[in-house]
């Protein structure tokens, strides 16, 4: 019969193409790891792994037998899952995924939240672009994730949290024309790289004018786009997300609302099959109470 086990050491050879990472990632001896193979082989009569002295590749049956095994242990990990969860919803590990525009402006100030309502879940960050987070939920290295949408997410069940407008960030210097002018049609922006979601958003934001990003330079990261405005080598758009926790020093640029801009979404997204669905309502609850306050406190007079 097939096992478990020989599927998680066909999954772990076909994700390292290496015989001796694959055992170390299955916490296993390399000589244990090529016997389950070996095994796993002659159940199915077939190759499934072609390996010489320089490399090791999967014979065209061992990829698709490789992809069907990590859904076979994505189904048997959610079962777990779903006895414990039984048991205790509200313990243990929780893989939490969030976009780099959203996270750090959002999770410090949800965090407190969260450890008082669940003082016994260890929450584990992870920062990705949007693609990235997806894939990781969906492959189950990831419990539940922090996005924006518009974005293609598939099956995925989510809670909505707020939308998030933007703000025209320009030099101090800039006087020339009230901000809203400067994004004409062929207006070009600074933004972050292509993969961040944010990226595409911007240039949507105003889907009845034809916005450009500035190719000559893209930013990792929002702190280095307001950088570079106050520098006076551009404009772009900030998330009031990121201007309420304070990406922006006082005095550092010049910031424009844009009231008649299509916002983002962001949501809290989880597989439809997780044991866990309560526990992320809850969290979402959280989540948008974090937000409410945020903003409340930076609408107050300093």
């Amino acid at each position: 019969m097939i096992t478990l086990q020989q599927m998680r050491f066909l999954v772990a050879v076909a994700d390292t193409l290496n015989f001796s990472r694959a055992a170390d990632l299955c916490f296993v001896t390399q000589p244990t790891l090529s016997a389950g193979i070996k095994e796993l082989e002659e159940r199915l009569g077939a190759q499934l792994i072609e390996r010489t002295r320089r490399k090791v590749m999967l014979t065209p049956l061992g990829a698709d037998v490789a992809q069907r095994a990590r859904a076979l242990l994505l189904d048997a990990q959610e079962i777990e899952t779903l006895a414990r969860a039984h048991r205790q919803p509200d313990q243990g590990d929780l893989r939490l995924g969030a976009i780099p525009t959203v996270g750090p402006y959002l999770i410090p100030q949800a965090l407190p939240a969260i450890r008082r309502r669940f003082p016994n879940l260890k929450v584990y960050l992870r920062e990705e672009i949007t693609e990235n987070l997806i894939a990781g939920l969906t492959g189950g290295r990831l419990d539940v994730i922090l996005i924006a949408l518009p974005f293609d997410i598939g099956t995925l069940e989510y809670s909505p949290l707020f939308e998030d407008g933007y703000q025209l960030a320009t030099p101090l210097h800039d006087l020339a024309r009230p901000g809203q002018n400067l994004l004409q049609d062929g207006g070009q922006l600074m933004l972050l790289e292509k993969g961040h979601c944010l990226q595409r958003h911007a240039l949507q934001a105003y889907p009845g004018r034809h916005l450009e990003q500035d190719e000559s330079f893209a930013a990792t990261s929002l702190q280095t786009l307001v950088s570079m405005v106050s520098e006076g080598l551009g404009i772009t758009l900030l998330p009031n997300l990121a201007i309420d926790a304070g990406t922006v020093v006082r005095g550092e640029v010049r910031l424009t609302p844009l009231p008649d801009a299509c916002p983002r979404t962001v949501v809290l997204a989880w597989r439809p099959s997780s044991a866990r669905k309560t526990v992320f309502q809850q969290i979402a609850d959280v989540l948008k109470e974090a937000r409410d306050n945020q903003r409340a406190a930076a609408e107050r007079p300093s």
